[in-house]
């Protein structure tokens, strides 16, 4: 196994460790140690990418076991921050975000089941990248300072129509996998 998957691996890894830090009050200071445990994970998800393309370890488990570790570590903080409740996260947010990685999970297997892999797209990196950029925000939950709840707002917003946007543009690009054999 290469590093590039390893590094997905290990993303997967940190994902209960997260869970524990921002779901156990008791831990001293549990949402900044949950901070540092999802900016690692985001790091890895950048590093091992970058890895990927460069040194060409580019894999067909990558390609299927990167974005399902990314899909798993942003659902994990979605169902974290509807359960906390000084987050106000709107659960509608959360069932739109969740619903869009089911289907794109779904579309990926019955594409597999076809013999082709769906790599990440430009749009689905683009709502990764708010998705992880909202979950910080809302992680760290710095409300003393002025317009900061407005931001993860708009973070909030922004995640999900990009959401909706990827969704639109992975199924569109792809539709031939839904086309029934005769």
């Amino acid at each position: 196994m290469n590093l590039p998957n390893k590094l997905t691996i290990l993303r997967v890894l940190l994902i209960p460790f997260f869970v524990v830090a921002m779901l156990v009050d008791d831990i001293p200071y549990n949402n900044y140690i949950g901070g540092v445990v999802f900016c690692i994970a985001c790091l890895t998800d950048t590093l091992d990418g970058y890895i990927a393309r460069k040194k060409h370890l580019i894999t067909n488990f990558g390609k299927f076991m990167d974005p399902l570790a990314d899909k798993l570590l942003v659902c994990a903080a979605l169902i974290c921050f509807v359960a906390m409740p000084e987050l106000h996260f709107p659960a509608w947010a959360a069932i739109v975000i969740i619903s869009r990685e089911f289907t794109i999970s779904g579309f990926r297997l019955v594409a597999s089941d076809n013999g082709v892999v769906i790599a990440a797209s430009k749009w689905g990196k683009f709502k990764t990248i708010s998705q992880m950029m909202m979950s910080i925000l809302l992680i760290f939950h710095l409300d003393s300072i002025p317009y900061y709840t407005l931001l993860e707002q708009i973070f909030i917003y922004l995640s999900v129509v990009l959401t909706i946007v990827s969704l639109i543009d992975y199924i569109y690009k792809n539709k031939q996998v839904l086309k029934e054999e005769k």
